[in-house]
C-alpha cells in the first residue's frame, strides 16, 4: 500500500490525467443501481494521493501553484459524473430527429460542468493542505463543502451526491433523519478517504493515523447501528381508510404527445385505473394517482374528458393526476402554462392544483433563451417557450387523506427543499415521468433519492412513474410496494403513517454545518499538535 500510494503521489503529465479520470469513473460504481460502495476506499485514497502530488514543479505563480490540484479535481470529478450520468444523453434520442445532433454535446458537457464544483474542492483543499493524518479531514470537509455548492448554486444539481454511498438500503439510510444528504455526503468522503493516511504515515507517527482510522470506523459503526436499531423500533401503520391506486401505463415517450393519440391515450388510463387487470374494481380504493403530465392536452381544453374522468370515479373517490396547465393571458399567444398537479373530485371538477417550481433546464425551459435558440437549441419538451416555473411549493388538501406535498419529477431531489415550511403535509406524492431515460441507472437513482427523502422528511412516499418505478415508500425509506420498469399496471396499497418531525426536517442544514466546524477544529488541532512536537 505505501508503494502503490508513493507511486500514484508522483505521477505527472497524462499518467496523472488519467489515473484521476479512471478513478473517478470507477466511483460511480457506488451509484444505485450497482451500489458497490465498498470501490470508495480504492477510489477516494486515490484522489487525496493525486491532490499529494499536485504541487507545481520549480517556480510558479499563484495561479500555476493551483493549477495541478485544479486539473487532478476536474479529471477526477469529469469521470465520476460522466460514468454516473451518461445516461442523460438518452433523453435526446426519444426525439432523434431534432435533438440527436445534441446528445455527445449533452453527455460531455454536463460532467465537464458539474466536475467544476469537484475542481474547486481541490483547489481549495490544496490551499489548506497539511501534512498526515489532518489533510483527511481537510479534504472531506472541502468536498462535501463543494458537493453542497452543487447542490444549490445554478438551481442546483445534486444527483448522486457523495452521501447516497453510504444509502443504498433502509438500514443504511436512518442517520439521514439526523443530518440529511450532506450531512451522510461529509461523512462518505471522511470515511473512503480515510485509508489514505495510513498508506502515508511515518514511522514515528502511527498514532494520528491509527487513531483517525478507527475514528472512521467507529463513525461507519455509529451509522450502521443507527440504522438497525431505528428500524427494530420502527412500527409500520397506515392511515385509516385511504387506499390508494397508482397507475402506470408505460405509454413511450414517442407516442406521448402525438396529437393523434390522445384519446386513445385516455381511454388506457380509464381503463387501467378500473381495475380490469383482475386486482380490483375501482370501488376498493379511494385515491387514484396517474403520473406527470399524463395528458398530451390541456385537460381544461377537453370537458369531455373531466366527464369521463367524473363518470369513472366512485362516489368518494378522488383522482390525483400529473397534467399540463395554462394560465390565459388577454393575448392567447401569451398564454403561460404550467407543468402541474391536479385534484380531481368524483364529479370530474378540478379541486386544486400546484404548479411546478423546479423545472428541469433544458428539458422544461431554455434558460438564456434568445442565445439559445439562436445556435438551434431547443428545450426537449414540444411546448413553445416551454413551461413556466411556479411561484412556492404549497401544500394541497386532498379529501379523505391527510394534507399531502406534491412534488413533480426532479422536485424530489433537493434535501430540505420538498415540503412546505408554512403547512407541514402528512405525506409526499412524486408524479415523475422517467420515460425519456429508458432501462438505464437513472430511474433508479430517481427512486433511490425519494427514499432518502423519506426519511429526511419522516414522510411516506408515494411515487407514479409513466414507465415506473413506481411506489410507496414507507418514512423510513422502505419500498413498500413497486411496479418494476417498463411494467404497464396499477399498484394498489395503503398509505403509510408520517413520522413526528425528524431532526433534519426540524433543523435542516444546521447539524451538517455544525460537523464541518467539528472536523474543521479537530483537523486544525491535529495540526498544531503536530507542530508542537516537530518544535
Amino acid at each position: 500500500m505505501h508503494r502503490i500510494a508513493d507511486r500514484i503521489i508522483i505521477l505527472w503529465g497524462w499518467r496523472r490525467f488519467v489515473a484521476a479520470l479512471l478513478a473517478g469513473a470507477l466511483s460511480a460504481l457506488a451509484m444505485a443501481p450497482f451500489d458497490a460502495f465498498p470501490v470508495l476506499w480504492l477510489t477516494l485514497p486515490v484522489f487525496v494521493w493525486l491532490i499529494d502530488g499536485a504541487v507545481p514543479h520549480g517556480d510558479a505563480g499563484p495561479v500555476r501553484r493551483l493549477l495541478p490540484a485544479a486539473i487532478v479535481g476536474w479529471t477526477f470529478g469529469f469521470g465520476y459524473f460522466l460514468a454516473g450520468l451518461w445516461w442523460v444523453g438518452t433523453a435526446f434520442l426519444v426525439d432523434a430527429d431534432r435533438f440527436a445532433w445534441l446528445m455527445p454535446l449533452a453527455v460531455v458537457i454536463l460532467p465537464a460542468g458539474l466536475a467544476l464544483f469537484w475542481m474547486l474542492g481541490a483547489v481549495v483543499a490544496r490551499l489548506l493542505w497539511p501534512d498526515g493524518w489532518p489533510r483527511i479531514l481537510v479534504f472531506a470537509v472541502v468536498m462535501a463543502g463543494a458537493e453542497w455548492l452543487r447542490g444549490h448554486l445554478f438551481t442546483g444539481f445534486p444527483w448522486n451526491a457523495a452521501g447516497y454511498a453510504l444509502a443504498p438500503v433502509p438500514v443504511l439510510m436512518q442517520s439521514a433523519s439526523l443530518v440529511g444528504l450532506w450531512g451522510l455526503t461529509l461523512a462518505a468522503f471522511f470515511v473512503f478517504a480515510a485509508p489514505a493516511a495510513l498508506a502515508t504515515m511515518r514511522r514515528r507517527e502511527r498514532r494520528g493515523p491509527l487513531v483517525l482510522a478507527a475514528f472512521a470506523l467507529l463513525l461507519l459503526a455509529l451509522h450502521v447501528g443507527f440504522g438497525l436499531v431505528r428500524l427494530s423500533l420502527a412500527e409500520p401503520a397506515a392511515v385509516a381508510g385511504v387506499k390508494l391506486r397508482i397507475v402506470q401505463p408505460s405509454i413511450p415517450q414517442g407516442e406521448k404527445w402525438e396529437t393523434a393519440n390522445e384519446d386513445d391515450i385516455v381511454r388506457q388510463y380509464l381503463k387501467l385505473s378500473d381495475g380490469s387487470g383482475g386486482t380490483g374494481g375501482i370501488g376498493t380504493v379511494t385515491h387514484v394517482i396517474w403520473p406527470e403530465s399524463a395528458f398530451p392536452f390541456l385537460l381544461t381544453d377537453r370537458p369531455d374528458v373531466l366527464a369521463a374522468i367524473g363518470a369513472l370515479l366512485p362516489p368518494g373517490t378522488t383522482l390525483i393526476t400529473g397534467a399540463a396547465r395554462a394560465d390565459p393571458a388577454s393575448d392567447p399567444s401569451a398564454d403561460r402554462v404550467f407543468n402541474s398537479v391536479y385534484v380531481i373530485g368524483d364529479t370530474g371538477e378540478i379541486l386544486s392544483a400546484y404548479d411546478k417550481v423546479d423545472l428541469v433546464p433544458f428539458g422544461e425551459f431554455l434558460p438564456l433563451r434568445s442565445f439559445f435558440e439562436s445556435l438551434g437549441i431547443r428545450q426537449l419538451i414540444r411546448l413553445p417557450g416551454g413551461f413556466t416555473a411556479g411561484t412556492r411549493r404549497h401544500t394541497l388538501e386532498v379529501p379523505d387523506a391527510p394534507p399531502m406535498g406534491p412534488l413533480i419529477c426532479w422536485e424530489i431531489i433537493f434535501p430540505g427543499a420538498v415540503v412546505d415550511p408554512a403547512e407541514r403535509p402528512a405525506w409526499l406524492l412524486n408524479l415523475t415521468n422517467d420515460t425519456w431515460f429508458g432501462d438505464t441507472p437513472g430511474p433508479r437513482q430517481h427512486l433511490l433519492q425519494a427514499e432518502v427523502r423519506a426519511v429526511e422528511e419522516g414522510l411516506p412516499v408515494v411515487r407514479a412513474a409513466n414507465s415506473g418505478i413506481s411506489a410507496i415508500i414507507d418514512p423510513y425509506g422502505r419500498i413498500e410496494k413497486s411496479l418494476g420498469l417498463g411494467v404497464t399496471g396499477i399498484l394498489d396499497g395503503t398509505l403509510p403513517q408520517a413520522l413526528p418531525t425528524t431532526t433534519y426536517a426540524r433543523y435542516g442544514d444546521a447539524p451538517f454545518l455544525a460537523l464541518l466546524g467539528v472536523f474543521a477544529a479537530i483537523s486544525a488541532a491535529g495540526v498544531l499538535v503536530r507542530r508542537a512536537k516537530r518544535n
